[in-house]
């Protein structure tokens, strides 16, 4: 299943990159869950030629993330946002020791973002 998640975030941050044949074929197997043979009908190629696409597509979309690490930055902005989340939460917190915290999570954010 974890494999299935790592795909499908791959293709949602750089799937706009691949042709548009490849999307397609990466859809049918990873969304539609289409069978090797079944993608193969459907293009009128062989069993082996939608493996390879397959293998270059997902190494393309691997090799964008090592490139430009957009789900790593996405995954740390998210963490940033839940411990600002958390720190509004906390009820033990004063209200200098609330903003200092907050003003920390933003400058990261922001340091992300830059």
């Amino acid at each position: 299943m974890e494999k299935i998640v790592e795909q499908g975030l791959l293709y949602d941050f750089y799937g706009e990159l691949l042709t548009a044949h490849q999307r397609q074929v990466y859809e049918d197997a990873v969304y539609n869950d289409l069978s090797l043979v079944e993608i193969a009908e459907e293009y009128d190629i062989s069993k082996q030629g939608v493996h390879d696409l397959l293998k270059r597509c997902t190494n393309s979309l691997e090799g964008y993330e090592k490139k430009l690490h957009m789900i790593e930055r996405t995954d740390r902005i998210r963490k940033q946002l839940g411990e600002m989340a958390a720190a509004v939460s906390d009820d033990k917190l004063e209200d200098e020791e609330l903003r200092t915290k907050i003003l920390e999570a933003i400058e990261s954010i922001k340091e992300e973002l830059s």
